[in-house]
């Protein structure tokens, strides 16, 4: 009797790994670019405003990734390079005012990810892949809510998305981190 009682308080527990549904922490995410800027640096911006979400089955070992990125939100330190890069020269902000990453397969392997989806940008879609080094999922320390973070890269050509301004003085290269936090639903 003392064994059923503990398997079926066992089977009650919350078991970490199974699927679960989280909305990402605007406040705690951050897509992150650089891009070779005339031959003498990289350039480095950043994207303010974010939201979207994420689906994760750790057990499984897949899930499903949703980011919405405000093309608004830019900010490479420099007002008048900002105002630019939101003109039809480069991202056209006021006619497609998000960049938009829709996963088509999520690869979860222990900590570690591979993300392949859609990334659309000025209304041109283009598959690349985010690479994932590692995931953490716990107990936020403060908010007590159950958070999962994770950091991810990808690298495209802008040019594929009809961003050619500056070709090739500005680089075509542009390297993506996201780093990103998602609280649970």
């Amino acid at each position: 009797m003392k064994k059923m009682i503990l398997l079926a308080a066992v089977l009650l527990l919350p078991v970490t790994g199974w699927a679960a549904s989280y909305t990402i922490d605007p406040q705690h995410t951050y897509p992150n670019f650089k891009i070779n800027h005339l031959g003498f640096s990289t350039l480095h911006g950043r994207f303010g405003k974010t939201s979207g979400s994420l689906e994760m089955d750790l057990a499984k070992g897949t899930g499903s990734v949703e980011i919405v990125i405000d093309v608004a939100s830019i900010n490479t330190g420099f007002k008048k390079r900002d105002d630019h890069l939101r003109s039809p020269d480069f991202f056209n902000a006021i006619e497609f005012p998000e960049i938009r990453f829709t996963s088509t397969k999520v690869s979860i392997n222990g900590k570690a990810a591979t993300i392949v989806g859609d990334l659309t940008i000025m209304g041109v879609t283009r598959s690349v892949t985010l690479d994932v080094s590692s995931i953490h999922c716990g107990v936020h320390p403060f908010s007590k809510k159950d958070v999962c973070g994770f950091d991810a890269t990808t690298e495209f050509n802008r040019s594929d998305f009809g961003i050619k301004y500056a070709l090739p003085a500005v680089g075509d290269k542009v390297k993506l981190d996201i780093e990103m936090e998602a609280i649970k639903k």
